[in-house]
Formats: C-alpha cells, structure tokens, sequence
C-alpha cells in the first residue's frame, strides 16, 4: 500500500505522516476496521522510516516520562 517508504525523499515522508495524522481521528471514529488497519499499517511504516533516518532526533524534555513527572509535582 503505497509507496515504499524508503523510496521517499524527506519532505515527501514528512507530508506523508503530516496526512496521516490529520487524518486518524476520523479514521478511528468512522473507518471501517479495515481502513483503520491499513491506516495503522501505513502510520507505522512511515514513523518507522522517519526514526531510521532520524535517530538522534530532539526529543524535548516534556515529551519524557522525567518531564511528564515534573509537570504533574
């Protein structure tokens, strides 16, 4: 389904997952089961691809379990 998410440059990985997140709310409320899995399927190959190609990306610090913490003492 689609295409092989190594074979996109950057910034077509980028819209690629920019849709599909734009999109997954609807699709869980009012996809079929099977859209929904192939929209899972799909969201996950590409935030796959994304973080092979971008290991050391910058992770803030609220976006961890430590910052979680702070935010909730």
């Amino acid at each position: 389904m689609g295409i092989d998410p190594e074979k996109l440059s950057d910034s077509q990985l980028l819209e690629e997952l920019q849709s599909l997140h734009r999109t997954r709310h609807d699709t869980l409320l009012h996809g079929s089961s099977d859209a929904l899995e192939a929209h899972t399927r799909r969201t996950a190959e590409l935030e796959a691809e994304y973080l092979r190609r971008h290991p050391d990306r910058a992770v803030s610090a609220g976006r961890t379990r430590e910052g979680a913490r702070a935010r909730t003492e």
